[in-house]
């Protein structure tokens, strides 16, 4: 087996992010988190996911810092997960990547879940703005890359 490059020190934003949360399992995770899943059997219920993988990608978003264990119950003899502030700065992140999904992955009229806010009950929708306010997209922008050594 071949083993995974690390992208720790790449100079694009994008592959440290890829680094730091790992794979998929570990985006459902974070997902499920915002959802105020907190216990690791609540995790593998939803999930449906094995107890090694699991076991390794909540070890592994702890380490780096996206997810914390907190005291759980009377004992305090088990844990509990909870996003850090890293880990609720993901939130845009998953918002953007269940928009992707709701914009291409289903039929018109197909049932999904829905994301709204507590108070009002309204959609959430995330827009990309430039620093002024502006509404902008992919074609209005350019990527300047570290100049190669």
């Amino acid at each position: 087996m071949v083993a995974r490059r690390r992208l720790k020190e790449d100079y694009c934003p994008s592959a440290r992010s890829l680094d730091a949360i790992g794979d998929w399992w570990s985006l459902l995770i974070v997902r499920d988190a915002f959802d105020d899943v907190r216990r690791f059997s609540d995790f593998q219920k939803s999930l449906g996911i094995a107890k090694n993988i699991l076991t390794d990608r909540l070890r592994t978003l702890v380490e780096r810092g996206i997810l914390e264990t907190v005291p759980a119950g009377e004992a305090k003899t088990r844990v509990e997960y909870q996003l850090t502030v890293m880990g609720r700065d993901l939130f845009p992140v998953m918002v953007a990547l269940r928009q992707f999904g709701e914009r291409h992955l289903f039929q018109p009229g197909e049932e999904h879940s829905l994301l709204v806010e507590k108070e009002t009950g309204l959609p959430v929708k995330l827009d990309i703005r430039t620093q002024d306010g502006r509404p902008i997209d992919a074609a209005g922008t350019v990527l300047i890359k570290v100049p190669e050594a």
